[in-house]
């Protein structure tokens, strides 16, 4: 359908679940894009699956700022500037009770999860300014508008970047610069696989068939179905809407909300 023709995007974790599957829809739907990821042997991957002019991949630390400026730079160079950021890239650091946490993993979480995508969302502020607007996507969860014990990094950050949204939405919205975030739940991506393996070695698949349960459509998201809800932010299909968390969870926030007795 042409959602983003004549449009750039710059997607971070973009090798990923949820990352690779915008790119695939993206690129679908007319846009040209740019996936970083740390991984080069995965975005090789998806570089070869995807092709074309269309479609290119970036190695880049996203925790470090002149990585940061350099893939902004180099999406802008290569595709005549910065349309779309989608904030994807994530870590969940381990389960562990808060006072067990070790402060070095604490550290990588917010490396990973806030300050790279503080570092993502202040690089492209400026190309998206040229543009005369744009929108700008960040990936929290389902525990930025909850918490599961255990996750004191994971949630600490996931929270985080809905208050980073909300104030860059406020900072933004003169210059026609759209901020939200998609919220997922339990998503059949590799990031949920690890998580099945550490809780389970020996029956990961019993892990996912337990969590299933929780969720009121009884099944995991797939990749693309979250990757439309970004598309949708990231298209001109949602011009008036900036500054909100939107979940795509399969009603399990709607299960968890507890009503006073």
């Amino acid at each position: 359908m042409d959602r983003l023709a004549g449009k750039v995007a710059v997607i971070t974790g973009g090798a990923g679940g949820f990352g690779a599957a915008a790119a695939r829809l993206f690129v679908e739907e007319g846009g040209k894009v740019l996936a970083v990821d740390r991984d080069a042997e995965a975005l090789g991957r998806l570089e070869a699956e995807i092709g074309g002019d269309s479609f290119a991949v970036y190695a880049a630390d996203i925790t470090q700022a002149d990585q940061v400026d350099a893939y902004t730079a180099a999406a802008a160079d290569r595709f005549g500037g910065i349309d779309i950021a989608l904030l994807n890239a994530g870590v969940t650091g381990p389960k562990t009770l808060l006072e067990d946490y070790p402060v070095e993993a604490f550290d990588q979480v917010l490396a990973i999860n806030l300050r790279g995508a503080w570092l993502g969302l202040r690089a492209v502020i400026p190309y998206m300014k040229r543009r005369g607007g744009g929108s700008v996507v960040v990936t929290s969860s389902i525990q930025g508008l909850s918490a599961i014990p255990g996750t004191s990094g994971y949630t600490t950050t996931k929270h985080a970047v809905i208050g980073m949204m909300k104030g860059a939405a406020l900072e933004l919205a003169a210059h026609n610069i759209r901020v939200n975030t998609v919220n997922p739940g339990y998503g059949d991506t590799p990031m949920m696989q690890r998580i099945h393996a550490a809780a389970a070695p020996g029956n990961p698949g019993a892990v996912e068939v337990a969590l299933s349960q929780e969720v009121p459509m009884r099944r995991y998201a797939r990749a693309d179905e979250v990757a439309r809800l970004m598309l949708f932010l990231a298209s001109d299909a949602s011009s008036y809407c900036t500054g909100a968390a939107y979940p795509v969870d399969g009603g399990i926030l709607a299960s968890w909300a507890k009503t006073p007795d």
